[in-house]
């Protein structure tokens, strides 16, 4: 990446981390605690689906640098990142039940299974996380 890329990715990442600061601080330690409507859940859904909008942004941007072609989803655009060798499968398949994930927040909120956000926001954060750094880290 250039340095005005590494710029930007710098950005991102703080981003990132500063919504998945709140997500931390809000989420309950169990899944029964995060009740719907709640706004503990709405901090965390809402700070949880803009981190993984920000690295679904650098993923489809990532796929378009380096040449990659244009996702045609979401979920797209960390296979084909996978296939360049940039992220491992397992790693992709992740992110892309985390771009899922991001969907049904945006257009199905009302239906949103608690004790899925739960784990999401449990365990994905890490995921978001390895593919910013998978970014940095690619020599292209």
């Amino acid at each position: 990446m250039s340095a005005f890329d590494r710029d930007l990715l710098a950005e991102r990442l703080l981003a990132v981390q500063r919504h998945l600061k709140r997500v931390a601080d809000r989420l309950p330690e169990s899944p029964a605690g995060l009740l719907p409507s709640s706004d503990a859940s709405d901090a965390v859904v809402l700070h949880l689906w803009q981190a993984t909008q920000i690295v679904i942004d650098l993923a489809t941007g990532a796929c378009v640098k380096w040449n990659l072609g244009t996702p045609a989803t979401y979920a797209d655009a960390f296979t084909r990142l996978a296939e360049a060798g940039i992220v491992d499968a397992e790693l992709a398949q992740r992110l892309k039940r985390a771009a899922g994930f991001r969907n049904l927040i945006a257009h199905a909120y009302e239906r949103l299974d608690m004790g899925r956000v739960h784990v999401a926001a449990t365990e994905g954060p890490a995921d978001l996380l390895a593919l910013i750094a998978a970014l940095r880290d690619w020599p292209a």
